[in-house]
Order: structure tokens, then C-alpha cells, then sequence
């Protein structure tokens, strides 16, 4: 296979091209095909939040770099169905507040936040599904407030205990130093520092800004780089040679290796709508989560990291990302675990293949947590 270094990111590399238009109208704005916007307070911020239907409570967590209308396909599913979806756009995104501190957006933060949106909807429990950092943090629910957490859905994201996301096996082999054993028990980032190159795009983020730089240069191209379908196999890509999986994050700048890969997800209306967003917040509110990688894994090394409330994962065949080996050992950690793989998905499997996903979550909610309505 003739792959070239624009192979490089899985579809995370960015060309800067044009500017983009902002169609953003600030907090009247009304978020296509979602419900209405409402604000509530909690744990020092206002936060923006879609709410629709009334039973079981599940509130929906989206990933780097989205929004609470990445889940627009599953909430009118789930509000049939006879659930109260709550999707959030999360600290740092959208119309939700954005702290200037780093500090301000590691987990314990990021998790004191659902709590208060509970509090403030007069909600006791939910089950909170989420997608890639919304994946992780509710993985972390349950750890850290089991008393709010009814059970987990997540979409793509294992959960991984002590922060070995990038350094699972998978992901180093032929990369790392001989010897190498990453130590859930060490710092991760040390760990990763030790596999990768320091243009390594989670390195790149932690160590000075360039990156939100480059992505807020034009969000419309970012966001048509990033959210991309088809891109490589995950076979293809692992067997490429080490300096191709290093995960760069790389701007070619007018190179003719600057093409894009795959094939577009979003509708023109859906890129100008995140484009709008991010030209409004900046990347960086969002790019901060990943600058506590450090402080998360800390406050989790006391932690039990045993999920005990009912769960499923929803992996995705083609994610490159998170692969779907990386669930393997998770009913170790998960006791009460079912797994579902979505055939031809990638990284985005619900903008992607909504159909599967809204499939496998309602199949298990109505085991799980039935309402009158199935």
C-alpha cells in the first residue's frame, strides 16, 4: 500500500486554506434539529444544555472537539423511546462558559459540573453516554459519584484505568523503546514522552499552544480534516512504519500532500455550524482538557477503578483511535459489561453510523433500563 505522510493523523492533520464565515449569533441561537437551548447554573459556570422527554435520565457527553449537537441523530431516538435526554455542551464548548484557568478543566471539575446539572434538573441518577473525552469522563462517573450514576454508554472510548489511552500495546508496538512496560502507576505523560516525537499531537498540546493556533487558523478546514470517514483501515494503518504512527499533528501549508483523505461526514450546514462555534470559543477551552492528563491520573491512583453500575460499549471497527482490541480485558475492570461493534465505522461512529448506535443503546436500555414506552 502507497501511503504517503499526509497518512499521517488519521484525518487530525490540518491545511490552512480559507477563513470561514461565522454564522455563529450568539446565545439566541437555536442549534439546528436539536431542542431548545436553556441555561443552568452549576458548580460556578453556566452551562448551555439540550433537553427533551421525560423517564430514565440520560444525559449525553460529547468528545474533542464537538459539541452537544454531535448527538442530534440520537436524541429524538432516545426521546421516543421514552428516556429524559439532557446533552450538554460541556466546560470550555459552545454556548457554555469558559474559565481562563487550566486548572479549571481537569476531571474533578469536569465531573462537579454533571453533578450540579443534576442537582439543578432535580435529577438523582442518570446514565451518562459519551464519546471520546465525554467517553472518558463517563467511564469516571461511577468512580468518583456512584450515588448519581445508574450505568455507562460509551461510544468508542474504553475505559482504561490510570490514563494509558496512548500507550496502550496496540498503539506502541514498534514505537516504544525495548523493554518499555508502561506503568499504570507512573505519570502517562512521562511515559508517552518516552514513545513518541514531541510533535505528537496530545504532546504538542501540552507543551505550548501552537495547536490551538493552527486549528482556530480556519475551523471550517479543521473540522473537515478531523471529522472524516473512510480514511485507513485499521490494518493498513498498524502496519505502516514507525515514523507514519506517530500521531503528528502537522500542517503542510499549501503542500500538495495537504489533500484530504476519506470522505466528509458533515453537511455543509453541520461544518459551518461547528466552524461558527469554534471561530467564536477558540480551540483552546477545549484543548485544556487534555493539560490535566497529568492531574487526572494523579487523583486517580487511590481511586478503586473498578465501573460497578451496568455498561456498554460501543466500539467501532475502523477507529484507528480506539480500537476495538483496546476493550478487550475491560470485564476486568467492568464486571457488568456488554460490548457492540459497529461494522465500517471509524472515530465518529455516531455522526457516522447513527443508525447502528442508536440500535445497540436502545437494544441494551431496554434491558437494562426499560420505560413504558418498550
Amino acid at each position: 500500500m502507497n501511503i504517503s505522510r499526509r497518512l499521517l493523523v488519521f484525518a487530525l492533520s490540518v491545511t490552512v486554506l480559507t477563513t470561514v464565515s461565522p454564522i455563529y449569533h450568539g446565545a439566541s441561537a437555536q442549534v439546528p434539529s436539536m431542542p431548545p437551548v436553556r441555561y443552568v447554573e452549576t458548580n460556578g459556570i453556566r452551562m448551555a444544555v439540550y433537553e427533551a422527554g421525560s423517564g430514565p435520565a440520560i444525559v449525553l457527553l460529547h468528545g474533542f472537539p464537538e459539541l452537544a449537537h454531535s448527538w442530534r441523530n440520537q436524541i429524538p431516538v432516545l426521546v421516543d423511546a421514552g428516556y429524559h435526554v439532557i446533552a450538554p455542551d460541556l466546560r470550555g464548548y459552545g454556548l457554555t462558559d469558559r474559565p481562563a484557568a487550566v486548572e479549571d478543566y481537569d476531571l474533578a471539575h469536569l465531573m462537579d459540573d454533571l453533578v450540579g446539572l443534576l442537582d439543578a434538573l432535580d435529577i438523582e441518577q442518570a446514565v451518562w453516554m459519551g464519546h471520546d473525552w465525554g467517553g472518558i469522563l463517563a467511564w469516571q462517573m461511577p468512580l468518583f459519584h456512584p450515588s448519581r450514576s445508574q450505568g455507562v454508554i460509551s461510544v468508542g472510548t474504553p475505559h482504561i484505568p490510570h490514563w494509558q489511552f496512548w500507550l496502550q500495546p496496540e498503539l506502541i508496538a514498534g514505537l516504544a523503546p525495548e523493554g518499555f512496560v508502561p506503568d499504570p502507576l507512573a505519570d502517562p505523560v512521562q511515559q508517552m514522552r518516552q514513545v513518541y516525537s514531541s510533535d505528537m499531537y496530545v504532546l504538542m498540546m501540552l507543551d505550548g499552544d501552537e495547536g490551538d493556533r493552527l486549528l482556530a487558523l480556519d475551523p471550517s478546514r479543521s473540522f473537515r480534516s478531523m471529522v472524516r470517514k473512510n480514511v485507513i483501515a485499521p490494518d493498513d494503518y498498524f502496519s505502516l512504519p514507525a515514523e507514519y504512527r506517530q500521531m503528528a499533528f502537522y500542517t503542510p501549508l499549501g503542500s500538495p500532500e495537504g489533500a484530504l483523505l476519506g470522505e466528509d461526514i458533515l453537511t455543509d450546514d453541520e461544518l459551518a455550524f461547528f466552524a461558527a462555534s469554534f471561530t467564536r470559543t477558540t480551540f483552546t477551552p477545549a484543548a485544556n482538557w487534555y493539560r490535566n492528563l497529568s492531574r487526572n491520573w494523579e487523583a486517580g491512583l487511590t481511586v478503586d477503578q473498578t465501573v460497578r453500575v451496568p455498561s456498554l460499549m460501543i466500539a467501532a471497527s475502523d477507529d484507528v483511535v480506539f480500537t476495538p482490541r483496546m476493550a478487550e480485558g475491560m470485564h476486568e475492570h467492568v464486571p457488568d459489561l456488554e460490548v457492540v461493534v459497529v461494522a465500517g465505522a471509524g472515530h465518529w461512529t455516531q455522526i457516522e453510523k447513527p443508525q447502528e448506535v442508536n440500535e445497540a443503546a436502545l437494544a441494551w436500555l431496554a434491558k437494562r433500563f426499560p420505560t413504558t414506552t418498550r
